[in-house]
């Protein structure tokens, strides 16, 4: 497969993860542009990798870990978007939102565990070989990152039904979504 192909085929994957993982379109967009651009200087190196994706949302994953950093060491926090009226009907799109928000009080690392968990589906210990860390202290990120979601998640007014086809059965899920 050559990089055109891979760009046109992953890129939207890639960028699902770079949004979760930076909470902004603008800046998930910088993400895998620059994630993309690193992959295509060595093309060469990533095609003979077990997985080409695995390898490029292993540069997403690196990037957002880093400037997740620098914004910490500087002090930068990203605004919080106004929130609709808790009746509407499309509500939904705000616990989205909330969900997201939850991700992003959470340490990148444990944030990053959570996404590559329930965003990509991979299992303990790929995400261990993805992250260089031990299957067990990612299922402890996990765990841990699961309760804080949890303990954050809104209890008010429950949200506009959802019809149980488009609902994700892995992604956890507020209280009464």
């Amino acid at each position: 497969m050559d990089f055109v192909e891979f760009v046109q085929q992953r890129s939207a994957a890639l960028f699902r993860t770079a949004y979760i993982l930076t909470g902004s379109q603008d800046s998930a967009e910088d993400l895998l542009q620059e994630a993309l651009e690193k992959a295509c200087r060595h093309w060469n190196r990533v095609t003979v990798a077990d997985s080409p994706e695995a390898y490029v949302r292993r540069i997403v994953v690196n990037l957002a870990n880093d400037r997740w950093r620098r914004l910490r060491r500087a002090g930068e926090r990203p605004d919080r978007a106004d929130h609709a009226d808790p009746h509407d009907p499309y509500r939904l799109v705000d616990l989205r939102d909330e969900l997201v928000q939850a991700l992003h009080a959470l340490p990148i690392g444990m944030r990053t565990v959570v996404v590559l968990h329930y965003l990509h589906d991979m299992g303990d210990q790929e995400i261990a070989e993805t992250l260089r860390i031990s299957p067990s202290a990612v299922r402890s990120q996990l765990a841990r990152g699961l309760a804080k979601l949890r303990a954050a998640a809104p209890r008010s007014a429950p949200p506009a039904p959802v019809p149980d086809d488009d609902r994700p059965t892995s992604l956890p899920q507020f209280e009464g979504a």
